[in-house]
């Protein structure tokens, strides 16, 4: 049988860094969303709202990437541990 530490490990470590991470991501995602709503509501112009949705895509893909960045922490951290 297996003996559980109480002890905060190493890979508890990478499993809440992980939750962190992803969750630093979600909301930079739905940041995202907010800011392409609300200049979709306040109806601009066709050249103002592709520079809205370029100005977003760069935060949006990073905040994709943290996401998924921090659920491969989680899901390393509950393999090894």
């Amino acid at each position: 049988m297996e003996q559980q530490s109480s002890a905060f490990s190493l890979f508890d470590a990478i499993i809440w860094g992980g939750a962190t991470v992803s969750l630093i991501g979600l909301l930079g995602i739905f940041w995202c969303i907010i800011k392409v709503s609300r200049a979709k509501r306040a109806d601009l112009p066709e050249d103002q709202m592709h520079a809205v949705m370029h100005s977003v895509l760069p935060l949006n893909l990073g905040s994709l990437f943290l996401s998924v960045i921090g659920l491969m922490m989680v899901g390393i951290g509950i393999a090894f541990s």
